[in-house]
């Protein structure tokens, strides 16, 4: 008993150390979406990157798009389900990042239905959060290359499809809410959500110590009697 009853304070103060990195992780990445605009992290960086230090970094891109080699990404947001759209764009020095150019409901999702939003050439700047890479798919869904159908945005998997190339970029743009000609896609729709229920296992924890020690007293106290 007075081993489970340390057990549980033990695994209560972990859930308080959690509970500040948690706080201090929400406060982080608050800070770097709301601050200005950096250039997008170049080639040179990219090893150095993590989730933890890079995303949501509020960062800025300029090169030209390639619309034709755009994948569709199931997604399911405030305006209800549909698709990322997802396209590569092609910087001055050569790499290649994905942008998230936002969603498209499934009435839009045909390439003759989003062709207003694909009529500008040449080199365009892209404003919105650094996000990384999701390999795999989703939950009970694997992405399926051969046949073009995507369920989570994998950079790596739709660089390999879209023959973009050796330098792509290990991170996705998620495109801010700045108006497409035709009003599709529809980017600023990120949700920045951490869940955080670190101080109620914390009180479970403290609260299964308490009732332990309890029990280890009583149970002492009878048997003395």
């Amino acid at each position: 008993m007075l081993a489970l009853t340390t057990l549980f304070i033990g695994l209560g103060t972990w859930q308080v150390q959690r509970l500040f990195w948690k706080l201090d992780l929400i406060a982080r990445v608050e800070a770097r979406v709301d601050a200005n605009p950096v250039q997008a992290p170049a080639p040179a960086e990219w090893a150095a990157m993590s989730t933890e230090k890079d995303e949501y970094r509020h960062i800025v891109a300029t090169g030209t798009l390639e619309h034709g080699k755009s994948v569709l990404v199931q997604a399911v947001t405030e305006r209800g389900g549909g698709f990322w759209l997802l396209t590569p764009m092609h910087l001055s020095d050569s790499s290649t990042v994905l942008i998230n150019r936002g969603f498209l409901p499934t009435s839009h999702s045909d390439s003759a239905a989003r062709a207003a939003s694909e009529i500008v050439a040449g080199p365009v700047t892209v404003t919105g959060l650094l996000r990384i890479s999701e390999p795999g798919g989703a939950f009970l869904r694997s992405n399926d290359p051969a046949n073009d159908r995507w369920y989570s945005r994998d950079v790596a998997a739709i660089a390999r499809t879209k023959d973009l190339g050796s330098s792509v970029a290990p991170y996705f743009i998620d495109a801010d809410a700045t108006p497409n000609p035709g009003g599709f896609p529809a980017g600023g729709l990120t949700v920045v959500h951490f869940r955080n229920s670190h101080l109620v296992y914390a009180l479970t924890w403290y609260a299964l110590a308490i009732m332990t020690a309890a029990a280890t007293i009583i149970l002492r106290r009878r048997r003395l009697i």
